[in-house]
């Protein structure tokens, strides 16, 4: 697994490239990425990341976190609460070749670092969106969620949401059990 990590000029360093490539490839790995996949993350602020959020998911405002993925979610294995229907995508998944020895790239995560830091001070932060903590756990959390939604998971049904949090607090070591 490969994470390249762009930070835009003027984003607070609150994580290392190198943090922040580990936690993501340890989500993607952990959902079933294939093999020597590879994903881009990049840091950025509020500005960039409204615009993407008006423009690709017709909302305006700045959002988190948001997920550009190249495969469909029948390309990665199944998990709780997932919808069927999307499973039924196998032959778009089935169809999408590399050449011998090319590695697939997953697609692009893009997190706002000025909505993390805010989240973690205000006490809007964690699975639960009420944690109050280091704006360096969020980010964490962000990183880990947005490459989990490249590699299919939702949280729209509240099956899979817990599944998705179960495997977040797993990988950031939330879980107590």
């Amino acid at each position: 697994m490969s994470a390249e990590v762009a930070i835009r000029p003027g984003v607070p360093g609150l994580l290392t490239r190198e943090e922040c490539a580990g936690i993501l490839e340890a989500a993607i790995a952990a959902a079933g990425a294939p093999p020597g996949a590879s994903v881009t993350l990049t840091l950025s602020g509020d500005a960039e990341v409204a615009e993407l959020n008006t423009a690709h998911m017709g909302k305006s405002g700045p959002t988190d976190v948001l997920s550009f993925p190249l495969l469909p979610p029948a390309a990665f294995p199944a998990h709780p609460g997932q919808d069927p229907v999307l499973r039924r995508s196998d032959e778009a998944a089935a169809a999408f070749r590399l050449p011998p020895g090319e590695s697939v790239h997953l697609g692009d995560v893009i997190i706002s670092v000025e909505r993390a830091i805010e989240q973690a001070h205000r006490g809007a932060g964690g699975q639960t969106s009420d944690v109050r903590w280091a704006p360096a756990d969020e980010l964490r959390l962000l990183i880990t969620h947005g490459g989990l939604h490249l590699c299919g998971w939702d949280h729209a049904d509240p099956v899979e949401e817990a599944a998705m949090r179960a495997l977040e607090g797993r990988l950031l070591g939330l879980d107590r059990e």
